[in-house]
């Protein structure tokens, strides 16, 4: 892996945490609308130039009023941009768990050659999105998270560095700790560019769009990224709420066909094959049958048994990403809230999934396989801004 030093553009010390923020995707308008009024400094101002304007603009125009916000956060001093090429250790700790990775550029190079392994396919008209967004703006600000296999002297190069002052120390309203250190001596960056050379391949954990568009760019061969110990990921499934007016009974008449059927109460399946149901107020274990499913790296997994075996063939969705029948919810949130979604948003059933493995991910992504959508929820999840790559 080759990963290199950059000079950073980024917040100034005492504007960070306002600057820095969730991916917009995750916010609502209404939360959207809010911030925007409440916060002149968060990187929200910059995604979102329209939205005063009573006409929503999209495409080139829009990503052009996006590229004269960045730079009006640059002339007002809001943003500032190192001196020297570093590296940015960053932490992200809430109650007893923490994340510790780098933020670096690494080569495009590596992602076509497949040094960079995807497990995941993505969306063409996404993918375009992003490629035009990139061109026009010519900045990145939202880090690719890439896991590696754990390095003992990468993490005591970290522990020696996390003892100094951060450069950034804040808490943001999720009880969510950011501290990021700026790395900018040269036989410190050298020690660490020389143990990522030792490491032959990293894995895509969460930017999978953002990877296959900037391969694609010109005059720029680089895409920033947080690396990562692949053992410091959480991974969680996504559950999926579905809207269906099939009838219990012969809801339960072709599932018996591919399942053995029986009551629980468990949220979550103990093996990767099997799924919990949630119908009429009741829990229900779903066991494959032998013959229902092919085992292989992917057909194997929860995910795909669900969609092959029940969603597609009993409920008629025949692609996930593409109706308004299915709601996502990672499998972190509380069972009681997705009962109470399910009540007010009118879901009849609910699936629940194991969780999928780091040396499953890394099995698919080594075979040249892909995952099907939504088959994973990884965290940590980054600030949008918190450092910015111009390129």
């Amino acid at each position: 892996m080759k990963i290199i030093p950059f000079s950073a553009i980024r917040p100034v010390r005492d504007k960070a945490n306002l600057f820095a923020s969730r991916s917009y995707l995750t916010y609502s308008n209404k939360t959207i609308a809010e911030k925007i009024s409440n916060n002149p400094y968060t990187f929200l101002q910059i995604i979102n130039p329209d939205f005063n304007l009573e006409k929503k603009l999209s495409g080139k125009k829009k990503f052009k009023l996006v590229k004269k916000k960045f730079q009006e956060f640059c002339n007002n001093n809001i943003l500032i941009s190192d001196k020297n090429n570093s590296f940015y250790l960053y932490e992200q700790g809430c109650n007893l768990i923490s994340y510790v990775g780098l933020i670096a550029l690494v080569s495009s190079d590596d992602y076509n050659n497949n040094n960079i392994k995807k497990h995941e396919n993505t969306i063409h008209n996404r993918e375009k999105m992003f490629l035009e967004y990139l061109e026009e703006t010519r900045f990145q600000a939202d880090a690719i998270l890439l896991a590696h296999k754990n390095n003992n002297y990468l993490n005591k190069i970290y522990k020696k560095i996390k003892k100094s002052r951060a450069e950034y120390e804040f808490t943001t309203t999720d009880k969510v700790l950011h501290k990021l250190w700026k790395i900018s001596n040269k036989t410190i960056v050298n020690n660490i560019s020389q143990e990522f050379e030792k490491i032959k391949k990293v894995y895509i954990a969460d930017g999978h769009h953002r990877c296959a568009s900037t391969s694609k760019l010109k005059n720029n061969n680089n895409m920033m990224s947080l690396l990562i110990s692949e053992e410091q990921l959480r991974i969680s499934s996504f559950n999926r709420l579905v809207k269906t007016s099939i009838k219990d009974s012969e809801l339960f008449n072709k599932l018996k066909i591919n399942f053995y059927i029986k009551k629980t109460n468990l949220d979550v399946p103990k093996k990767q094959n099997e799924i919990i149901m949630f119908k009429s107020n009741q829990k229900y274990l779903l066991q494959p049958k032998k013959d229902s499913y092919i085992d292989n790296e992917i057909c194997r997994l929860g995910v795909s048994i669900l969609f092959n075996n029940i969603l597609f063939p009993i409920l008629n969705i025949k692609d996930e990403r593409k109706t308004d029948r299915i709601e996502f919810y990672a499998n972190n949130i509380d069972f009681s809230k997705v009962k109470n979604t399910m009540n007010n948003k009118s879901y009849n059933i609910a699936f629940f999934l194991k969780p999928i493995t780091i040396n499953e991910i890394k099995n698919v992504a080594d075979n040249n396989k892909y995952m099907p959508p939504k088959s994973t929820y990884i965290e940590p999840k980054l600030r949008s801004g918190l450092t910015i790559y111009k390129f």
